[in-house]
C-alpha cells in the first residue's frame, strides 16, 4: 500500500529563481571549497551591491520574467509630473560621455571572466589529447593483437 504525497504545491517566490541563478553561476565559475560560506558572501557582497546602487537583481529578474510572460511590468503608469523628476535625478548623457550601468561588469570582473575561458578552453583541449592518445593506443593493441594470431 503507498501513500501519497501532498497535493500541495509551493509557489517560487518571484525574483527567487533570478537569486538561485545568479549563485550558482558563480559557484561554478569559482568552484569554492565552502559553498555555504561562499553563498553567504555572494548575498552579503550583493546586499552591499544595493544598498549603495539602489539596484535589486531579483527585483529587475521579476520585471524581465513579468515582461516576457504578460509584458505588464514596463508600462508606464507614471504621470507627466513624475517624468519630470526623474528627468532631474537622471541628466542626460554628454556625446563623449559613455553611460555606466549597474550591469556593466569591471575591468577586474572582465579579467576573472577572461581566465575562466582559458581555463575551460585549456581542459577541453586536454580532453581532446587525452582522446587522441586513447585511440592511438588501442589502434597499437589492435595491431599487436593481428601480428600475434
Amino acid at each position: 500500500m503507498s501513500i501519497p504525497f501532498s497535493n500541495t504545491h509551493y509557489r517560487i517566490p518571484q525574483g527567487f529563481g533570478n537569486l538561485l541563478e545568479g549563485l550558482t553561476r558563480e559557484i561554478l565559475r569559482e568552484q569554492p571549497e565552502n559553498i555555504p560560506a561562499f553563498a553567504a558572501a555572494y548575498f552579503e557582497n550583493l546586499l552591499e551591491k544595493r544598498e549603495k546602487t539602489n539596484f535589486d537583481p531579483a527585483e529587475w529578474g521579476t520585471k524581465v520574467d513579468d515582461r516576457f510572460y504578460n509584458n505588464h511590468a514596463f508600462k508606464d503608469h507614471e504621470s507627466p509630473e513624475n517624468c519630470e523628476s526623474e528627468k532631474e535625478k537622471f541628466p542626460p548623457v554628454k556625446e563623449d560621455e559613455t553611460p555606466v550601468t549597474a550591469l556593466e561588469p569591471s575591468e577586474e570582473e572582465k579579467a576573472k571572466e577572461e581566465n575562466a575561458a582559458l581555463k575551460i578552453q585549456a581542459v577541453f583541449r586536454g580532453h581532446l589529447a587525452r582522446e587522441e592518445v586513447k585511440k592511438m593506443k588501442s589502434g597499437e593493441a589492435q595491431e599487436k593483437r593481428e601480428e600475434n594470431k
